[in-house]
Formats: C-alpha cells, structure tokens, sequence
C-alpha cells in the first residue's frame, strides 16, 4: 500500500486554515466533556457539580496544549530549546508530546482537586474512560499528518511512506490508533462496573497505556534528533518515558484505599 495523500488542512475560514490535528483535540475534549457530564448526571455524583466539572476540564485542556508542547521541547528537542527558548511557542511548527501532555494535565488536576476539596483519585477515575476517544482521533491525525511513521517491515500490510522513501514501512500510527484508542477504551469501560477501589480505573489507564506505548515503539520509527538510546538498536525515549506510567499504574491498581462508592 501507498500512503493515501490527505490533505492535513481539513478546511479554511478566510485566511486561517484549519488542520485535522486541531479537531482532534477539539473533538476529544469535547468527548471527554460531554461524557463526563454524563456520568455525573446518570450516576448522581453529589461530592462534584457541573460548573466545577467544567473548570476542571478547561483547566486540563491548558494543561494538555502547555504540557505537550513544553514536554516535547525539553524530551525530544532539548538542544533547539536551550539555544532559542522562545521557540516553545511556534506550535505551528509541530511537536507533542503525550507524556509531557500527562504531566501537564496531572499538574491541573493536582490543584484543582485542592482548590475544590475533591479527591484527586476520584476525579481521574471520572475523566479517564473517555480520554482513548481523544487519544485515538489524535493518533489518526498523526496519520493524515503523515508524521510518526514506522520501521520498514516486509508485511503485506506494511505501507509507503513517499517522502521517506520506498521502503514498507509499519503503518505505526494505526497500531497506535487502534491500541490506545479502541483497545483501551474498551478495557477500561469494562472495568467500570468491576472496579472496587479508588483510583484503580486511572491505575489501568496509565498501565495499559504504558504497556501499549512501549510494545508499539518496536514498531515506530524513533524522533531523528534522538535516534535510539543507551547505544542500542531498539530502546527509544518513547519506551523510557512509559516505564514510569507503568509501575504506578500497577500501583495505583493494586493499592489498597477507599472502595470505589466513597470515590
């Protein structure tokens, strides 16, 4: 297969030109919100309201837009930040990070939950079901994008990346796609009604998560300006910023607090 080309440019209003990976997050926040308010409503959750919920959800997406453009200058592009700071802010240049995004949102949630008395536990269990829906579409636009492309590979399946050059390559934006989006949502929707301990959905959401991320980077070609690690042929940064998701995640779901109907 030939790598479909798709304009990243969804469409224009007037002069600005509206990108694909911008109604990504678009649509996965407000998946997330929506959804949310949902659970709130259906399930009587009394310890938050809507408004505060609302707070908390613009809050994050700050949280998510700084974190992943400040963790991605200091993870992937380090070099390039220090000799020219202000480049952070040249977004429309590209570069993101998820785990830089994590930290980011994680900060947010932190201080909201102090600002409005919740527990920080019980408020992530709330949101992270539904953030594979903004992590699949997001995965997507890295596709339509054309960028975060795979090892070459000799299977049937595996695609031509025409400015890369003309190997098959593993379509690793797809893998992502269908791991962290469909495969995770559904894995932790499942565990909704099972879980019995607090903070126990988030634990399996940074765990798989980890999981997934770090079995996919196999796969996935590494950044160029970082290229393997350690003097291997196969540990990227990718893997070595999962590993820490997936030892609290274990924690955080084999941890022993309050039971899951107090959260």
């Amino acid at each position: 297969m030939i790598y479909p080309n798709i304009d990243p440019i969804a469409f224009h209003l007037g002069p600005i030109a509206v990108r694909w990976y911008g109604l990504a997050y678009a649509a996965g926040f407000m998946i997330v919100m929506t959804m949310g308010r949902r659970s709130i409503q259906r399930n009587a959750i009394e310890w938050i309201t809507l408004d505060h919920y609302e707070s908390v959800m613009c809050g994050l997406m700050l949280g998510l837009v700084l974190g992943g453009r400040v963790g991605y200058m200091l993870m992937y592009q380090f070099d390039r930040w220090w000799a020219h700071p202000l480049s952070v802010f040249k977004v429309w240049e590209g570069g993101m990070s998820f785990h830089g995004a994590l930290i980011g949102c994680l900060t947010v949630l932190i201080y909201q939950s102090y600002r409005y008395d919740f527990k920080c536990l019980a408020l992530s269990d709330l949101i992270v079901p539904w953030v594979p829906c903004g992590l699949g579409l997001g995965r997507l636009a890295n596709f339509i994008n054309g960028e975060l492309w795979g090892r070459p590979t000799d299977q049937t399946w595996g695609m031509i990346f025409p400015w890369v050059d003309a190997q098959l390559r593993h379509p690793s934006q797809l893998y992502e796609f269908f791991l962290e989006g469909v495969v995770l949502f559904v894995m932790i929707y499942l565990m909704r009604p099972m879980r019995t301990q607090q903070g126990q959905l988030t634990g399996l959401f940074l765990g798989l998560y980890g999981i997934m991320r770090f079995s996919v980077e196999f796969f996935r070609m590494p950044d160029p300006q970082i290229g393997f690690l350690l003097n291997t042929q196969w540990l990227t940064m990718g893997q070595c910023l999962s590993i820490p998701m997936i030892v609290i995640g274990v924690i955080l779901f084999f941890r022993k607090t309050l039971p899951a109907s107090q959260a």
